[in-house]
């Protein structure tokens, strides 16, 4: 049964200042979703949902369906902030998403295989791809779950600090542990993380979650009881948000299954400041250019 990919495509982009999923990077105008679509289907996936907020899908719908006919399944998830709220708790008074624990649940529907979630605003390559649809091909245990983890110093931008995943691998390489770090930054050599208690150091070759994870359909009913909860407890904090890594965390620590981490050997880049975009263009067109993509993705 070949694995569907999720493409996490709600964000509203605060830092970025616009769209940034439907941006043009590639030397031909491709959006970083191309690479991800084209990496995916050449890597073995069958079906591709994209979750989106009610007011782009329109725009995603006309810009990837011309592309995507006949060449791989697809569907279109709506995040909103009223879905999967518990209805007693009424109308949400929130304009920001609920985070990408939330984004995830939301396409519970259209999603009836294993799959691999990944953020529409990065990067990962042809590797990652391949890792993870060999992972959720044959891996037929409902318990186990993955993830792509990459080097922290590699993740890094140079205008702000970034949001990672930081992780914890056991010996098996299963994941002991994930934390959400909203505030790295590197200064003066060395990798630091800003919390109300001051700024903690992290090694430069910390494994991160870029936010590309495989998981089993067991995750949804999982993901929709923490989030019922989690919607009770932050109803009155527009700015909360529920994320991958607290559902994944919470499967280690009750013993609901286990997360095995795979180091990449990928390229990972992305982008969160206007200030990403022109490393991001040279990027792709040295990749154009050295072979690993055709001159245009989809002739």
């Amino acid at each position: 049964m070949k694995p569907t990919l999720l493409i996490l495509a709600a964000g509203i982009g605060s830092r970025y200042g616009g769209i940034k999923q439907l941006d043009q990077f590639g030397p031909n105008g491709e959006t970083i979703i191309d690479y991800s679509l084209y990496d995916a289907i050449r890597s073995g996936f069958g079906k591709v949902v994209f979750i989106v907020r009610q007011e782009i899908k329109e725009s995603a719908e006309a810009l990837f369906a011309p592309i995507l006919k006949g060449k791989i399944d697809y569907d279109f998830a709506i995040q909103g902030v009223q879905s999967y709220v518990p209805a007693d708790l009424g109308t949400v008074d929130r304009v920001k998403p609920w985070g990408t624990g939330h984004a995830t649940l939301c396409a519970w529907e259209q999603t009836k295989t294993p799959f691999a979630v990944i953020n529409a605003d990065d990067f990962y390559g042809r590797d990652a791809f391949a890792t993870m649809s060999e992972f959720l091909q044959n891996d037929t245990d409902d318990r186990q779950h993955a993830m792509i983890g990459y080097e922290l110093k590699r993740t890094l931008s140079e205008n702000g600090t970034v949001s990672r995943g930081v992780c914890v691998e056991r010996a098996d390489h299963n994941l002991e542990s994930v934390v959400e770090r909203t505030k790295i930054f590197e200064k003066d050599g060395a990798i630091y993380f800003e919390e109300e208690a001051g700024l903690t150091e992290l090694a430069p070759e910390t494994p991160v979650s870029m936010n590309f994870w495989g998981f089993k359909p067991s995750m949804f009913p999982i993901t929709n009881d923490l989030f019922q909860a989690y919607a009770r407890n932050n109803i009155h904090t527009p700015k909360a948000e529920f994320y991958i890594p607290t559902v994944m965390t919470h499967i280690i620590k009750s013993g609901l299954g286990d997360c095995r981490v795979f180091r990449s050997a990928s390229d990972w880049f992305g982008v969160t400041y206007p200030e990403d975009k022109p490393t991001v263009q040279a990027a792709l067109s040295a990749l154009h250019a050295s072979g690993d993509y055709p001159d245009k993705l989809w002739e």
